[in-house]
């Protein structure tokens, strides 16, 4: 009787034991653990993060941040941190959390567009994923790529085709770099190399009047006109004459790298650069800044006609008037200049 009393404590014993236990393995697992109001959250896990830093960046997102612990040290998580961008939904326990960090890195959506130097892209995308600004700019104008590649410091942002596009948060410049790269080469397929060869300019060349082109109007409906006065004046030997690189040439002085050239006058036009379409007859050597694929599309599709100059639409901002002949010209110009003056606008 008194071993039946015994073995009785000890199997109500092991039961109650087996209830803590379950309890406990309940709390720790499969409790909702989340602290926030919004259905979702993201944490971003830094490449060689720390399990330290992961539990600093889930803290203000779970109520019981011990109990999340326990747990991703029983699953061998916190020596098996892994980088990217991770979802925590409302309501998930920290089975849930682990599993997710663990094993469930999103991709984003990064875009980019009318970016000015590699420089400044360099800034656009570091705000975007992992990479730091200094490590794109160095990557992005590493000098052995771009050579090897065909393209030079002037014109390396043709590279960079302006889009959005899916990239792991954890991206390296090396990784974007060659992602940019493959768009670039399928951007450029037989059809549109076809194109450019049909008009007498390379690919690069094409991007480079396309800035321009970009500069000069962003409206859409008007860029293929615009387009069509520009290969104009190349195949007639004329010089392009472009108000917009003559404005890159000035940025690139001291005096004028930090002002806005709303008029450009007859001093800017005697600056020395390869950039001063005025002065140098041709395609300047680089981009003046990125075009949008409208404009690159507008100078492969250009619109035939013989216009030959064209001048802003007082009447219509952020438009132009077209004309065939320099009188004709004249005019236009003379009463975008009365407009201008009338609005104060004397630099």
């Amino acid at each position: 009787m008194y071993f039946k009393k015994i073995a009785a404590f000890i199997v109500l014993l092991g039961l109650i034991g087996s209830g803590i236990f379950s309890y406990y393995i309940y709390s720790v697992m499969l409790v909702p653990n989340t602290n926030f109001n919004s259905e979702e959250a993201y944490i971003f896990v830094a490449t060689n993060a720390r399990f330290s830093d992961v539990k600093a960046d889930l803290s203000p997102l779970l109520k019981d941040i011990e109990s999340f612990e326990v747990l991703a040290k029983q699953k061998k998580y916190i020596n098996n941190i892994k980088a990217g961008r991770f979802l925590i939904s409302k309501g998930m326990n920290n089975n849930d959390i682990i599993n997710s960090i663990r094993s469930r890195n999103l991709p984003i959506k990064i875009s980019f567009n009318n970016q000015h130097s590699i420089a400044n892209l360099a800034t656009r995308i570091s705000s975007q994923i992992e990479a730091n600004s200094s490590e794109l700019l160095r990557v992005l104008s590493d000098p052995k790529f771009l050579e090897a590649n065909g393209f030079s410091n002037e014109n390396a942002l043709a590279m960079y085709l302006p889009n959005s596009y899916e990239f792991f948060w954890n991206s390296s410049a090396l990784t974007f770099r060659s992602r940019m790269f493959k768009e670039y080469k399928r951007f450029w397929n037989k059809e549109r190399l076809g194109k450019a060869k049909n008009i007498g300019l390379s690919a690069l060349q094409v991007m480079v009047l396309a800035s321009i082109v970009h500069e000069e109007s962003k409206q859409v409906s008007e860029q293929s006109r615009i387009a069509g006065v520009y290969i104009n004046r190349l195949n007639d030997g004329w010089p392009l004459q472009a108000d917009p690189t003559i404005k890159f040439a000035a940025y690139q002085l001291p005096d004028l790298k930090n002002s806005i050239i709303k008029r450009v006058l007859n001093k800017h036009k005697l600056i020395v650069s390869p950039y001063n379409t005025y002065m140098y007859k041709g395609l300047p050597p680089g981009l003046i800044a990125m075009p949008d694929l409208s404009a690159v599309e507008a100078v492969l599709n250009h619109e035939i006609h013989s216009y030959y100059f064209f001048a802003a639409d007082a009447q219509k901002p952020g438009f132009h008037k077209f004309s065939k002949t320099l009188s004709g010209h004249n005019i236009n110009a003379k009463a975008y200049h009365s407009y201008l003056n009338r609005k104060g606008i004397k630099k």
